[in-house]
């Protein structure tokens, strides 16, 4: 049975880590599209190489990450654990990539291994310890902090910003921000996967050990390459009805805060990746900086309504994530 189980949650890996580039696709190519900077193909190309080199290259990161996080038990408990959370992550995703809703994966899989461990415990099973310092160190504390973070720099940044510009004709101004938002798009895109890599290589790599086949400290070559493929597929086949929502209807940018909102957001997952070892929402930190970049104008391109409702869904996330892992434990429990 632990063959199995370790067979099905390396598959449920990798449709988390599928569906994480698809949906956050949109995070890099939106405002490259939407601007017209890039093509819709060649925006996605640029996403999908920059995505795979940062997967690749956070297999450094992955040791401080995990051990950030929380504790595996051996065998069939540790394996169920660990498919049901990310059961809970995958659906909430699809359900959020249907609305046309950003959210965040990283918050979606922490929070429904929470709620599975919670479903082990309630059966009298070994929970996931130190889960619970990891869901206030890494999804309430970052749900709280980096939205605001990257709205105010995005705001404050378009002043530097249009100052360099000064005495730029608009329509120079308007062609040099819109060519290099492909550098920015492409920026965000490899910050995306630095930060995002580092979450399935860890399950996986958790996974293994759980199912003793695999060396506390050691990375298999395997893991990373197989996230980074995993990731490149989903980006390339984009997610544009999230593409859409924050290129149409949260906010219309001009390419000048445009290029603003996307060098804030790379740079702060950048930090947040090498800097601080702190995983940060792509998904958060791309939103909040487009909505501070596009508030600061002479005139409101913001769809405040549309705004609510994404804030809403980011609330409902560890909610509802932590209910379907406690759902899917229990009913994959006959299996422990």
């Amino acid at each position: 049975m632990v063959p199995f189980l370790l067979g099905a949650v390396i598959v449920a890996a990798a449709i988390f880590a599928f569906l994480n580039g698809f949906r956050d696709a949109s995070s890099a190519v939106a405002l490259s599209v939407r601007s017209r900077a890039l093509t819709p193909t060649y925006a996605v190309l640029l996403a999908g190489l920059f995505n795979c080199l940062g997967a690749l290259l956070s297999v450094a990161l992955v040791a401080v990450f995990a051990g950030h996080l929380f504790t595996v038990p051996p065998g069939r408990t540790g394996l169920l654990l660990l498919l049901a959370g990310l059961l809970g992550a995958c659906l909430w995703g699809v359900h959020q990539w249907w609305r046309g809703y950003p959210s965040s994966s990283t918050h979606a899989l922490i929070s429904g291994l929470v709620g599975a461990s919670l479903g082990s415990a309630m059966l009298g099973h070994a929970p996931l310890q130190g889960i619970n310092a990891t869901l206030l160190t890494l999804v309430v504390l970052p749900l709280l902090i980096s939205p605001v973070i990257a709205f105010v720099l995005g705001f404050a940044a378009v002043y530097p910003t249009a100052w360099a510009l000064r005495n730029t004709t608009p329509g120079r101004a308007f062609r040099r921000t819109r060519q290099i938002q492909s550098v920015a798009g492409a920026a965000v895109a490899f910050g995306h996967g630095l930060q995002d890599g580092q979450r399935t290589t860890a399950v996986v790599l958790f996974a293994l050990l759980a199912a003793g086949v695999g060396v506390a400290g050691e990375v298999p070559l395997w893991v990373p390459v197989f996230t980074a493929v995993m990731l490149t597929a989903g980006t390339l086949c984009g997610g544009w009805r999230i593409s859409y929502t924050l290129g149409h209807r949260l906010v219309r940018l001009d390419p000048m805060r445009g290029f603003v909102a996307q060098i804030v957001a790379a740079g702060l997952l950048f930090v947040g990746a090498i800097g601080l070892a702190l995983p940060l929402s792509t998904t958060h930190t791309v939103t909040s900086a487009i909505a501070g970049a596009g508030r600061n104008q002479r005139f409101s391109v913001a769809n405040g309504r549309v705004m609510r409702r994404i804030v809403w869904m980011w609330v409902a996330t560890p909610f509802a994530c932590a209910f379907l892992g406690a759902l899917f434990l229990l009913a994959l429990s006959p299996l422990a």
